[in-house]
């Protein structure tokens, strides 16, 4: 195939790109960012992004939205010349971007939080009454219908990033920037997302899609340009590339797609889950007799949809929650029930290992360094402290160690973990529970953000525990990493178990069925599970 180094994205009746840029170069100090970078977008196209963490994709899409300033090269929108110099340059030009954090005040409403910052004259009222109007109808034509008078913090992360959306679309983005923008939502939000970006595409909107899912790349782009180490390394028409050849190319070398995995041997049970329920601070009941074993030599597999008990699960097997009925029980003994508590260093000195499903807040501390994090919850060890202090040269060393195994750039133990890409966020955290050899691991999420070569380590290295004779129990939103890595595989609709399947028997839509609460035998199909 004919490698398009710099295809002129024309549309078909000979229009300019609407994006192009041209030998862009962008330098941080002494680090070289983007090293000639050429990519050209035709309008009413999605075009997809994808590189590993690090690649040099946000920085490039930095320069393009106005956040950073190129030290060369140049940037063409619709055939004429520009100087992006801040984000609202950026939004005059008609270009508007969707973070993958998104950039909204949560006590407002979501006609507040599209009008901040952009309101009309000095009488709110009247910005508010024209921008309701407005929004009414972005919404009814691009199918984003949203309850504008919601508070934001109280609508789910896939009707969040609607509001971003519509935040661009009334700012008049003609080229719409989204960053990773799957990274947060379940497989059913994607579906909708992507139902969106194709209403948007058919009425002549540009979308540039950044994204390290090559399953999304193939699904919805029209084009793809393929970054690797700050360089542009090749553009593809969709239709004529592959999932492998886009992984190669990324990564520069042949990637395993599919999980090699031999026959799980399960030994004795490590975990025991005996009617264990759950209830918030609001009191509302959020598990509600879960009961489950876990052996030595085995993946347990825990799918759902995002917000029906998983991660409270986590919570309380980690210790940092308290069952509100019920015991857990960990290698024979009660650990957790009627009197008994234990906490998340507890867990850690009993060899339980927990990869928490959101890095953010209760993963890492943000401000501190990748060494200090490293060491989180295993800062007493003999490994790391002498007879009065902690030796901090031995941190470094062992951080610097992790970081080489699990390839974490930049590798700089000093550098604060607000410094890092999201993906090497995880590869921190991941190295410090899973380097410390835990006789059971707890992970949510583990390749939430991670690029393709990234899931390939690090799915082979949850696979080296199991047949290490370890346990592991696996939460995850993306069913394809459920289907590939677990043995066997329960699902949570509303706090409650309603199946549990072996890897022979899951498929992605008897598992679909089954996370909608609904029972793939029965005719009638009615929801089970109920939580009071």
């Amino acid at each position: 195939m004919a490698d398009h180094a710099t295809h002129d994205g024309k549309a078909a009746g000979g229009s300019p790109p609407a994006v192009e840029l041209i030998d862009l170069n962008k330098f941080f100090g002494p680090v070289h960012a983007n090293r000639d970078v050429c990519m050209a977008v035709a309008p009413g196209t999605i075009h997809g992004i994808v590189g590993e963490n690090g690649a040099g994709k946000s920085t490039m899409m930095g320069m393009l939205y106005g956040f950073y300033q190129a030290s060369s090269g140049r940037i063409r929108i619709h055939g004429r010349e520009v100087k992006i110099t801040s984000p609202s340059h950026a939004i005059r030009q008609g270009i508007g971007m969707v973070h993958q954090h998104f950039m909204l005040v949560e006590p407002f409403t979501v006609l507040e939080n599209v009008i901040l910052g952009a309101e009309e004259g000095k009488l709110i009222k009247t910005s508010l009454a024209h921008a309701r109007t407005e929004l009414e109808r972005l919404a009814r034509e691009y199918g984003l219908e949203v309850d504008l008078d919601a508070r934001v913090g109280d609508l789910s992360v896939g009707l969040q990033q609607r509001v971003e959306i519509l935040k661009a679309l009334y700012r008049g983005a003609e080229i719409l920037i989204l960053d990773e923008p799957t990274g947060v939502l379940t497989p059913q939000e994607a579906d909708q997302l992507f139902r969106m970006l194709d209403t948007l595409r058919s009425q002549g909107r540009t979308v540039i899609l950044i994204t390290h899912k090559l399953r999304e790349i193939m699904a919805i782009t029209d084009t793809v340009s393929i970054m690797r180490r700050g360089t542009m390394v090749a553009h593809r028409r969709t239709a004529e590339t592959s999932k492998e050849e886009l992984a190669e190319l990324m990564v520069g070398r042949k990637v395993l797609l599919q999980v090699d995995k031999g026959e799980a041997a399960p030994g004795e049970r490590i975990l025991d889950v005996n009617g264990v329920s759950y209830s918030d601070q609001t009191g509302a009941l959020r598990l509600n007799d879960i009961s489950f074993s876990l052996r030595r030599g085995e993946i347990l597999g825990i799918a759902g949809v995002s917000g029906n008990g998983q991660s409270e699960l986590l919570e309380v097997l980690s210790g940092v929650s308290r069952v509100s009925g019920g015991t857990i029980s960990y290698l024979g003994s009660v650990i957790a029930g009627p009197g008994k508590h234990t906490n998340p260093l507890g867990m850690h000195e009993l060899g339980v290992g927990h990869v928490a499903e959101d890095r953010h807040h209760t993963g890492m501390v943000m401000d501190f360094t990748a060494a200090e994090n490293i060491i989180l919850g295993y800062h007493n060890g003999p490994d790391i402290n002498g007879p009065v202090l902690m030796d901090l040269k031995k941190v470094d060393a062992l951080c610097a160690e992790y970081m080489d195994k699990f390839d974490v750039r930049p590798r700089n133990p000093r550098q604060a973990a607000t410094g890092f890409s999201g993906g090497n966020q995880q590869k921190i955290v991941l190295a410090r529970e899973i380097e410390r050899d835990p006789e059971l691991l707890l992970v949510g999420q583990p390749t939430r953000g991670v690029d393709i070569g990234a899931i390939e380590f690090i799915h082979k290295r949850i696979i080296e525990l199991r047949d290490q004779g370890k346990g592991v129990l696996l939460v995850s939103v993306e069913l394809d990493e459920i289907l590939s890595l677990a043995d066997r595989i329960l699902v949570l609709f509303e706090g409650c178990i309603v199946g549990e399947l072996t890897a022979e028997e899951a498929d992605e839509c008897t598992l679909g069925l089954m996370m909608a609460g609904i029972d793939p035998a029965s005719e009638a199909a009615q929801p089970k599970g109920e939580v009071a």
